[in-house]
């Protein structure tokens, strides 16, 4: 069954998916004529000013709406994920993690985008993501397309966005303060107790969940990078060099350890991706509950998590490994051992525990937005009674997460995830005429 599951995900996720979600992106960039970059400026603007924006008519304040995109994209895979591409691919990996994001600022401004344009209001709630966007944007003949996503999108929710990420923290937290027998089911009874108070409390109690614990946990684990880079200030430059040198010669940077130049290139790519989700369009089933003027308002916003999640976060773990001072292990998937030696050269051993409580905080958060993922795909097949039934299987895989080994959920899950971004890609593409003709009349808008 291991074997099985390792090899459907290697082929989901090839080259070729990589390839997929880059071009996309790279066509989304070209649509909207490279608005990651044009508009990035009054992206930034948008940012500051959705703290205090709370939006126009029915549905979520803007904030809310990306703090709950960022629960299920800002985890473990920022620490341990990049920690990983750096020992696969050498320190260049992260120079394509930065490409990667840079393209998929374009995937995440479409997404949100067009979630906005073709969502649905039902009881006050607005209601949106790829299922809806192939619905009410392609037409009946590509309903089957949209059903097809939703299904994937359940069985993800309880894999990637569950059962993998409470396992992870009940790992970590044993790691620090190994539990007694019977200690990871306490702590699976507890973790399911919290998040079922949050998910059956609704979209609007998860929202405001993740619009304290995102903030909360992003700013504690930047400002002990921070730190690390201050107290190791004149080691930056080097790092920074080996990043962008190592991207095209990883060779002269790992001592030959790291060889090929497709091994940087192909990790990087594929790390990033995984991190930031532009292309897999979960996050604008969150994009879509906001209020706002118009749908570029949203878009802004989804330029910004890539950022924030790619850019800020991953390169924050990128320069403390690097600037720490630890040997990488090239050659393997070091993982979050790397990242916990690293802040640990610097601050000592005690980090860790500061470290675990991050990691625990953004997995909770991935639990929850997940769960609005899942239980959103639930109710497009099943209807509005289809959320909290949703709720209750989602807190009760928090259990199985904490006791069973994950390894073979974590492989099948991984899987349908990359099979979620085939039609979500079909229909950004297709819908980019109206991608288009947004984008230019949003800009009309907001020119001065």
């Amino acid at each position: 069954m291991a074997s099985v599951s390792f090899y459907l995900n290697r082929l989901v996720w090839g080259p070729g998916m990589v390839v997929l979600m880059l071009g996309v992106g790279l066509f989304l960039s070209i649509r909207t004529g490279f608005i990651q970059v044009t508009l990035f400026p009054a992206a930034l603007r948008r940012f500051f000013a959705a703290f205090r924006d709370p939006g126009n008519g029915e549905g979520e304040p803007p904030f809310r709406a990306l703090c709950t995109a960022l629960a299920a994209t800002v985890g473990t895979g920022n620490l341990v994920g990049v920690a990983g591409a750096i020992a696969l691919g050498g320190p260049g990996a992260i120079f394509w993690m930065w490409v990667c994001g840079l393209v998929g600022m374009a995937t995440k401004y479409a997404e949100a985008t067009l979630a906005i344009r073709f969502r649905e209001c039902r009881t006050g709630e607005y209601l949106g993501g790829p299922m809806y966007m192939i619905r009410n944007g392609l037409g009946r003949p590509w309903h089957w397309l949209g059903g097809l996503y939703a299904f994937f999108g359940i069985f993800a929710a309880f894999g990637v966005g569950n059962a993998t990420q409470i396992n992870a923290v009940v790992d970590g937290l044993n790691q620090i303060l190994p539990l007694p027998e019977g200690g990871n089911l306490v702590l699976g009874l507890l973790l399911a107790a919290l998040v079922g108070a949050v998910l059956l409390g609704g979209a609007k109690r998860i929202g405001a969940a993740a619009e304290f614990l995102v903030p909360f946990a992003s700013a504690a684990y930047l400002l002990l990078g921070i730190g690390v880079l201050i107290l190791r200030l004149d080691a930056v430059p080097a790092a920074l060099s080996a990043i962008v040198r190592g991207a095209f010669d990883p060779g002269a940077v790992t001592g030959g350890l790291v060889g090929s130049f497709f091994a940087a290139l192909r990790t990087g790519m594929s790390r990033g991706v995984f991190t930031n989700e532009a292309g897999m369009g979960t996050a604008s089933i969150a994009h879509a509950s906001a209020r706002v003027r118009h749908p570029g308002d949203q878009g802004l916003l989804g330029i910004m998590e890539v950022f924030l999640d790619t850019i800020v976060i991953c390169t924050m773990t990128a320069l403390v490994i690097l600037c720490s001072g630890v040997s990488v292990p090239y050659g393997t998937d070091a993982g979050g051992m790397l990242t916990a030696a690293a802040f640990s050269a610097v601050y000592g051993d005690w980090v860790k525990v500061l470290l675990s409580g991050c990691i625990c905080c953004f997995a909770f958060a991935t639990v929850l937005g997940w769960g609005l993922y899942g239980a959103r795909c639930v109710q497009y097949l099943l209807g509005s009674g289809g959320f909290r039934a949703f709720a209750w299987f989602q807190t009760a895989a928090v259990i199985l997460g904490a006791v069973l080994d994950t390894g073979v959920i974590w492989s099948l899950a991984e899987t349908v995830n990359g099979l979620m971004a085939i039609p979500n890609l079909i229909t950004l593409v297709m819908l980019s005429p109206e991608l288009s003709r947004l984008t230019k009349e949003y800009k009309t808008m907001i020119r001065p």
